[in-house]
């Protein structure tokens, strides 16, 4: 008897890549042209403040080297956005 070939299945690529852990949600947020507030991270993430603060600090600062910086917008508040892939000084 001859063997048949086994069936090989790729599994297809999404067109937008989704983020499904919350520090994805959160790089999301901050990638935006408009930037996220503390707020906003927390409806998203579930996380508290000082959860979001953290993340931001050493997650996304320290070990993947990413620039946040945070402006104050009059009727947002304070609002952070990623701004480069660099290290901050």
């Amino acid at each position: 008897m001859a063997k048949s070939k086994p069936i090989i299945h790729k599994p297809s690529k999404p067109a937008v890549p989704t983020r499904t852990t919350k520090l994805g949600l959160l790089i999301d947020l901050l990638k935006r042209k408009t930037g996220a507030t503390i707020a906003e991270a927390l409806k998203v993430t579930g996380w508290q403040a000082h959860s979001v603060r953290g993340a931001m600090s050493g997650a996304l600062k320290k070990r993947r080297g990413l620039t946040i910086a945070s402006a104050p917008d009059a009727k947002r508040g304070r609002v952070y956005r990623i701004v480069s892939g660099t290290k901050s000084i």
